[in-house]
């Protein structure tokens, strides 16, 4: 299957989202921080890090609480208003040894319970490899990258396949836009290729790290609820 150029559908399709064809899929990005691969009803995601707040706790750093609550509540949301009957996740999905404590465990067994008929798949990352493996009570299948799921390819590190379409997480990609004087503003967004996408760290405890395109690469940043692709 030949690569495609990234193309957007007519603006304003859709509140939050961003159509498009990678791959030879059809796809949408959500301002959300997560892909949909539409006829497979199969929604991606990268970097939720789940825990980090709490290894950051144990390690005497006093952050606030109430992250992982409203990750849940996000890819929540984001089920339900994809329709998606799969969540993969692109590695990451824990942060670290320390983070599993038990008000995580409760906190994602409720949320598992909300949704019994979702599939969902993590392709461990570097993270996952330290964390280890979601509890067995997660409902959770774990495989390696990459994981074929013709024509993608899903993966935690970025790769560019030789056949099919990439999906990556662990850059965390962002770009700064500035304006008028000394102004400027650090977006999350998604790096779009010719065989390779990388997907914007879906936990809001992540940061950012500044991307440079190549010139085969399309870089849709999101604002708030609004994503929109910038100049090549």
């Amino acid at each position: 299957m030949t690569p495609e150029t990234p193309r957007t559908a007519p603006a304003g399709r859709h509140a939050g989202r961003y159509a498009t064809s990678l791959g030879g899929e059809a796809v949408e990005l959500f301002a959300q921080r997560a892909l949909l691969w539409t006829r497979a009803r199969t929604l991606f995601v990268a970097d939720v890090h789940l825990g980090k707040a709490a290894a950051f706790r144990a390690g005497g750093v006093p952050v606030p609480r109430g992250s992982t609550a409203g990750d849940l509540a996000r890819l929540s949301s984001l089920v339900h208003a994809s329709g998606a009957a799969r969540l993969v996740v692109l590695g990451d999905f824990l942060h670290a040894k320390a983070g599993v404590v038990p008000a995580l465990d409760d906190a994602f067994r409720r949320w598992r319970d909300a949704h019994p008929s979702l599939a969902i798949t993590l392709v461990r990352g570097n993270h996952d490899a330290n964390a280890g493996d979601p509890p067995g009570g997660w409902g959770v299948d774990v495989v390696a990258e990459p994981c074929a799921l013709p024509p993608f390819l899903a993966c935690h590190a970025p790769v560019s396949p030789r056949t099919g379409y990439a999906l990556c997480g662990h850059v965390h990609p962002g770009v700064r836009l500035s304006g008028r004087g000394d102004e400027s503003v650090r977006l999350p967004c998604f790096v779009l290729g010719r065989r390779r996408a990388i997907l914007p760290a879906f936990g809001r405890m992540t940061g950012l790290a500044l991307v440079a395109p190549s010139p085969d690469e399309t870089l849709v940043a999101i604002a708030g609820n609004d994503l929109f692709r910038l100049p090549s």
